[in-house]
């Protein structure tokens, strides 16, 4: 028997860490599902008027409003949402994600206008320099998942180390504006409570090839897929004992709540 679901609404978002925060960006997609009906997720665009597809600022302004006054969501981001415990050992910074938030934030402003990622790696802006990392270093979830890269690797096409250090700054903006209606999750516990949205990491690469992509670009199928696992999931009643609850040790929890885990792996 099927599962009540938890949440109302599930959003997959595929990022891209080209450009600028206001750059019109054709690898920045969203889809949605609805726990409601069986329809198949659907493309979210950009607001009319708007520019022809999402830009970096303009997904986090619409993401702020509609989570603080939508339904409960469970929204999937394809970046990290914090670096290896060796980066945290190297600079000497504490094991606490949100201080880990603002030292990066205030190093690699990559929210600010006309900034482009490369302008801080190549110390243009901000100050690289002092919060490097080194492209060996995995989190314990890349490792796990025998494909995911690390933060660090930064020269390659589609890199999700661009998007990482593109998206953290935003996803501060969502905490920042939402406060306690947004759970990002595995930082702030492993079992969200009922009400409220869920922000988590995914690798759409776990299920993208589990659905026909039809007419779909790579970017729109990885925004689909997502979508669509996670209100399989919730339905099925695998969301909750199994994605919520991977399979780890006690210190293999505590290293992810501070290096952070992707929604599905084991």
């Amino acid at each position: 028997m099927a599962a009540s679901p938890r949440f109302a609404r599930y959003l997959g978002l595929d990022y891209s860490g080209a450009q600028t925060p206001t750059s019109s960006l054709k690898g920045l997609r969203l889809f949605a599902a609805t726990s409601e009906n069986d329809c198949d997720p659907v493309e979210i665009l950009p607001p009319e008027g708007a520019k022809k597809y999402w830009t970096r600022r303009g997904v986090a302004e619409w993401l702020s409003a509609e989570l603080r006054d939508g339904p409960p969501t469970l929204l999937g981001i394809d970046h990290a949402f914090s670096f290896p415990l060796r980066y945290f050992e190297t600079h000497q910074l504490a094991a606490d994600w949100p201080a880990f938030l603002d030292d990066f934030c205030h190093h690699w402003p990559t929210d600010e206008d006309h900034t482009y990622v490369n302008f801080v790696l190549d110390g243009m802006v901000g100050n690289a320099a002092a919060r490097t990392g080194d492209s060996r270093w995995r989190r314990l979830t890349e490792v796990r998942s025998r494909a995911a890269k690390s933060v660090f690797h930064f020269h390659v096409q589609g890199s999700v180390a661009k998007s990482t250090h593109a998206g953290l700054p935003w996803l501060r903006h969502l905490r920042r504006e939402l406060g306690p209606r947004l759970h990002c999750w595995p930082f702030d516990g492993w079992s969200p409570p009922a009400g409220v949205s869920v922000a988590a990491e995914i690798y759409p690469r776990l299920w993208s090839a589990n659905y026909p992509t039809e007419n779909r670009t790579p970017d729109q199928h990885d925004a689909y897929a997502v979508a669509r696992w996670l209100r399989d999931s919730d339905r099925h009643g695998t969301l909750l004992s199994e994605a919520f609850a991977p399979r780890l040790t006690e210190a293999e929890r505590t290293l992810a709540q501070i290096e952070g885990w992707i929604l599905g792996l084991e």
